[in-house]
């Protein structure tokens, strides 16, 4: 069996007292979508800031495609192939489009016309509006913002993808288009993805194995299906035990 993409080992992460992600181990395969979904405060974004270096957990290991990558500064963990976008969209009203999706490329070359090139690329991947490359940031719609960020992201030329609720704020139409987008996206590149999501029907509908996190404890790993009936994810999002 291959050796996964990542893995993370009993990883801990503390706010003063409290425990943010608590003793977290889990492994990612190459090429597959995982979801990661659990209650507000369950420690999901934490656990994706300590592998892409804005936190430094204070016990356990993170690997990445065979070497050690705790507490590693962003910059360098981004170098070395893990890529995300984050909860809240960050508007570039000023800027273009394409030249948004540059910032990415730029990790990977010097050559403005070679980034602005593979800006193009992973705009025309995502399905981003061709006659829209050019327009200000200011002229297109939250989707749109999206795709951007996702471009940008893939524009670095990730091995692997970290989602942090790309769907939120969207209509029930835009997740179905984007969905589609993460899987086209993920078939064509191998790009493997860790997906955090509060909108069940968009996660369970992309994700092939999912983990289920609450009060900083991995409580439930499996298929969209195992996790969907699994009692103790039914009893931390509901706060009560099934009949």
């Amino acid at each position: 069996m291959a050796e996964p993409i990542l893995k993370v080992r009993d990883v801990v992460k503390r706010f003063g007292g409290i425990v943010a992600v608590n003793k977290v181990s889990f492994d990612v395969n190459e090429g597959e979508i995982l979801g990661l979904i659990g209650p507000n405060g369950a420690g999901k974004t934490t656990l994706f800031n300590c592998i892409t270096g804005v936190y430094r957990p204070e016990e356990g290991h993170i690997y990445f495609m065979g070497e050690e990558i705790t507490g590693l500064p962003p910059h360098k963990i981004a170098a070395k192939g893990i890529a995300r976008t984050w909860q809240k969209t960050r508007p570039f009203q000023k800027m273009k489009v394409v030249e948004a999706v540059m910032v990415g490329a730029l990790l990977r070359t010097n050559d403005v016309t070679e980034a602005r090139k593979r800006a193009e690329e992973a705009l025309a991947l995502v399905g981003f509006p061709r006659e829209k490359f050019y327009v200000r940031g200011s002229e297109i719609t939250l989707l749109e913002h999206k795709m951007v960020d996702l471009a940008r992201a893939i524009a670095t030329r990730p091995k692997l993808l970290l989602l942090d609720e790309v769907a939120a704020g969207l209509r029930p139409g835009e997740m179905d288009q984007l969905a589609s987008i993460l899987k086209r996206v993920n078939r064509e590149t191998g790009i493997t993805m860790i997906v955090v999501e509060h909108v069940m029907r968009f996660v369970m509908g992309l994700s092939q194995r999912m983990l289920v996190m609450h009060e900083g404890r991995l409580i439930a790993e499996g298929t969209p299906e195992e996790v969907a009936n699994n009692p103790k994810v039914i009893e931390a999002y509901l706060g009560t035990k099934p009949e």
